[in-house]
């Protein structure tokens, strides 16, 4: 498949990576459906990448918000043959904490967006991929998770969001056999430390200190190389039912 053929629906388009995706997507003669809860962000993203570019309200919490809104992105784009979940939350938080044990509705939460979430776009665009016509490998479509480097190297108060990176990379190769049938690839991103939106809130001694941690290229990575390798995942059949870590050769410390 070539990325000019791209009919992507990308969801958490309000963060780095997916908006770097969007944009990518776009730029390379796609076509992006772009799935959020923050509307303003979303539209505004829409504005500035133009007529190939949509967007609709979806809560991927929601089974019904998620499936509808994944109707309406194919219907707009003219198909679906690309999923990118981006939509997720950090949620840090220890299990012991000093206001007292984490609540189990935090740790739900985490784990409702970041891997129930992705499970219901799975399943709803892979519905849809289903039916497009195959090309000459047979394949109809690409479906990418994003994980972390939290899922092997969790930090100390990571553990409801490693929990959901883990999962996310854990349910790739089961999605990829079955889903082999149909055509549709499934694959991972693991993203290492990032220069997203809530990076750059970071002070800047501490965006640099954490560069620093970098084994090479000692620099936070960039949400361009992260839409990047979609881009080659997209486009190399053989690449499927995996996770390929993003992230310098950083191995995340304790804390």
């Amino acid at each position: 498949m070539k990325f000019v053929e791209a009919r992507a629906v990308v969801t958490g388009v309000a963060s780095g990576l997916g908006n770097a995706v969007a944009r990518r997507v776009v730029a390379q003669g796609g076509a992006v459906a772009i799935l959020d809860v923050q509307r303003e962000a979303g539209l505004q993203a829409v504005r500035e990448l133009g007529g190939r570019a949509h967007y609709f309200d979806c809560d991927v919490t929601s089974e019904a918000a998620v499936n509808a809104a994944m109707d309406s992105a194919a219907a707009a784009m003219g198909g679906l043959n690309l999923l990118v979940n981006c939509a997720g939350i950090v949620g840090s938080a220890r299990a012991l904490g000093r206001n007292g044990p984490m609540p189990g509705e935090h740790f739900t939460k985490v784990i409702h967006i970041n891997l129930v979430g992705t499970f219901l776009c799975d399943k709803a665009a892979a519905l849809l991929m289903q039916k497009n016509a195959p090309n000459a490998d047979g394949e109809r479509g690409l479906i990418v998770h994003t994980s972390s480097v939290a899922a092997f190297e969790g930090q100390i108060g990571q553990a409801a969001y490693s929990a959901t990176k883990a999962g996310v990379a854990g349910m790739t190769l089961p999605l990829a056999r079955e889903f082999a049938s149909f055509g549709i690839r499934v694959m991972a991103i693991a993203p290492g430390i990032f220069h997203t939106p809530m990076m750059a809130s970071l002070p800047q001694e501490a965006q640099d200190s954490l560069a620093r941690q970098v084994p090479f290229p000692a620099r936070l990575g960039q949400p361009e190389e992260f839409a990047q390798l979609v881009q080659a995942i997209f486009e190399i059949a053989m690449l499927n039912g995996e996770t390929i870590r993003l992230d310098g050769a950083i191995r995340m410390q304790p804390k």
